[in-house]
């Protein structure tokens, strides 16, 4: 292996730790109901087989983003899945085993997949086409989501406010993939020149206003239940 290969390695490597936030968010959301035994189980299952998909992905990216709509439904899916994730925290924290965590899985590669158009197009460009490099790059980066996810869920227990910002980010990263889209992205922008900043943001106000008002209407139907 020639230095030009371990230059590529290292580039794969980092362009993953600087995109990856965004999939570390999601992974800690999706486990932190949890009991503690099986967080780390979930988070492992998840993180393998989101990065699994994502190398599947890269491989067929450039097919992949010239699809009309394709980011602008990604981002409608990412909003679900942030009003979801933080509709949870306000629901009963008392989840079972089981079929939870397999919950827990199936959010945190849905929500990777969506997420990880952007992350795979900076990949494959700092491969150049070497499949090996993307295949290793993203191995590597396996251990670093992993425990930048399980700090993330150590953090929001000690600090709820952490997944409200959580669930804040994810509805602005929608935001953005909607205005990336091939098809509406460029009409979106000409006509409203501001919405490159007002979109985002205005999607993040709504994933966390959305997710706790019917976290909050759930939980008072509990209790009404409980009550009756």
């Amino acid at each position: 292996m020639d230095g030009d290969f371990f230059v590529g390695l290292l580039k794969i490597i980092l362009i993953n730790i600087v995109l990856s936030g965004d999939n570390a968010v999601v992974i800690a959301l999706a486990c932190r109901n949890l009991p503690i035994n099986q967080r780390k189980k979930a988070v492992f299952l998840g993180s393998f087989g989101a990065i699994l998909l994502r190398v599947i992905l890269t491989f067929v990216v450039v097919w992949l983003l010239n699809i009309p709509f394709l980011q602008l439904i990604g981002g409608v899916l990412l909003v679900w899945i942030a009003i979801h994730l933080l509709k949870g925290d306000e629901g009963d924290e008392d989840l079972k085993g089981g079929s939870t965590i397999a919950a827990a899985v199936k959010t945190i590669i849905i929500a990777d997949l969506v997420m990880s158009l952007d992350n795979v197009v900076a990949i494959a460009g700092a491969a150049e086409g070497n499949l090996w490099l993307i295949g290793i790059g993203l191995a590597v980066s396996i251990p670093l989501i992993i425990w930048a996810s399980q700090l993330l869920m150590n953090l929001m227990h000690r600090f709820p406010i952490i997944v409200i910002l959580g669930a804040a980010l994810l509805g602005y990263t929608a935001g953005e993939m909607a205005l990336g889209d091939k098809a509406v992205g460029h009409y979106i922008e000409t006509v409203f020149p501001i919405g490159h900043y007002v979109i985002p943001i205005a999607l993040a106000i709504l994933v966390v206003v959305i997710g706790k008002f019917s976290g909050k209407k759930e939980k008072n139907k509990e209790k009404e239940k409980t009550t009756a």
